[in-house]
């Protein structure tokens, strides 16, 4: 590659860091009305280098998200072996929803959030669903959970995170009651049937 085009890749790789980094600010500064050029502006970039690369803000949400999984999702799932597996389904949900917490003031900007945060809990299906079922054979989850179920109530506690003001963290008590919840024995009445887990709609 000649000389002038790497730099020019790198001279854009800044760029796009710059307006990641900005968008995160102003965002948490200024809510979900935050304007794209105001994410320029604390850039000090042109606005229209912000619409080559992000044309809508829906298109920068899901980039700052997709960023964030990528950073934090594999030390996350590289973890697992080192809890018994029902303690592992808590640390694998309480660490997502901490990402979707993290980015909360930009899904908040999002015009559907759920769709993005299925990003999250999608790659984590299967994993909990081996969870689920080692920790069954253990004896120390319910036996009528199933994974689906874990990763349908992790969607919800995202959901609950999002629509939530910034900095409330009643999602850590409603998880608490949600791990309770899988414990042997807590079961008052018999679940019904479960039903397959279909993909959240982009």
């Amino acid at each position: 590659m000649p000389p002038e085009e790497r730099a020019l890749r790198a001279d854009a790789a800044r760029n796009l860091k710059r307006l990641l980094d900005a968008a995160r600010e102003v965002f948490a500064e200024t809510g979900p009305e935050a304007s794209l050029e105001a994410i320029a502006d604390r850039a000090g970039l042109r606005v229209r280098t912000l619409f080559r690369h992000y044309p809508h803000k829906e298109a920068l949400v899901r980039t700052l998200l997709k960023q964030t999984i990528a950073q934090r999702l594999p030390p996350i799932l590289h973890r697992i072996p080192d809890f018994e597996p029902h303690l592992a389904i808590g640390f694998v949900m309480e660490s997502a929803l901490a990402i979707v917490e993290y980015e909360h003031s930009a899904l908040a900007a999002a015009a559907n959030p759920a769709a993005l945060t299925a990003e999250i809990t999608a790659p984590l299906r299967e994993p909990l669903a081996a969870l689920a079922e080692a920790a069954q054979r253990a004896e120390t989850i319910r036996a009528d959970v199933t994974g689906d179920d874990v990763t349908r109530v992790l969607g919800m506690l995202t959901t609950y995170i999002w629509s939530m003001p910034g900095g409330d963290e009643s999602w850590r008590r409603c998880l608490q009651l949600v791990l309770d919840a899988f414990q042997p024995g807590a079961a008052a009445t018999p679940l019904p049937p479960a039903p397959p887990l279909h993909a959240v709609a982009d």
